[in-house]
Order: structure tokens, then sequence, then C-alpha cells
């Protein structure tokens, strides 16, 4: 997909495959030119999530579209659902778990851009091309 795209198809991007769940980057540098922010639909399977972490370089922003889990921020854990939003700074060790019994989903933006990369290039991802428009 060219660069500086306004219009997004989820079908024309790669998913990334984790043991935990999937992850589509829609809006990153490569594919919209955003230099500011990057953000993407994130999947998470029941019953799993991804180990706490930090991004050393960029503010999170979680907005919660569906499911149900359980968020930590720093030292403080809270459960989330459908139209929960929740910030992550700069540095500060982070966890999102799916405790429900169907798919978790939600939007994640990262700013500056930088850590979709990193899990792109992260051991266990599997990068599946993308499915391209039907016409």
């Amino acid at each position: 997909m060219p660069n500086d795209q306004r219009f997004i198809d989820p079908s024309d991007i790669e998913t990334l495959e984790l043991e935990w769940g999937t992850i589509k980057w829609l809006s990153t540098p490569e594919t919209t030119g955003a230099e500011a922010f990057s953000s993407g639909v994130v999947v998470l399977t029941p019953g799993e999530g991804h180990e706490r972490h930090t991004h050393p370089d960029s503010e999170e922003v979680l907005y919660f579209l569906n499911g149900e889990g359980v968020q930590t921020i720093g030292d403080e854990e809270r459960e989330v659902t459908p139209g929960d939003m929740v910030y992550i700074p700069a540095g500060v060790e982070h966890s999102t778990e799916n405790t429900g019994w169907e798919p978790m989903r939600f939007l994640a933006m990262y700013g500056p851009p930088g850590p979709e990369a990193e899990i792109r290039d992260a051991p266990g991802c599997e990068v599946r091309p993308p499915e391209g428009r039907d016409i």
C-alpha cells in the first residue's frame, strides 16, 4: 500500500499474529504518512493478554470497542469494557488481558509512532500479507 493514504481498508493491511491475538496497524508512517502517531486494531483471544511492558519513547491510548478485560497501568488495575479509554504515559509498565468469553477488540494509538514496528519484529510474531479487496 502506498504512503499518504487517506481512506484505509483493513483488507489492504497486513495482519500481525501473536500467541495472544492479532493486530492490524491501520495508520503508520508507511501507510498513511502520519508523523505524530500510529494506530491500529488489536484483537485479544479470550483468556489471553500480553505481558507487562513499556514503550519508553511513546505515549499510548487504548479505546475498547468490545469484550471485557483487565487493564494494568503502573500499579493500578481496572476492569475495562466497551467505551472505556485509557491513557498510558511513555515509559510506564502496562498490560491488557481479555477476561471474557469473546474476542476483545480495541483501538491502540502511539504518539509518536515506533512501538508498532517493534511488535512486528518481536519473536513469535507472524506476518500475514494483506487479503486485498474483492471487487
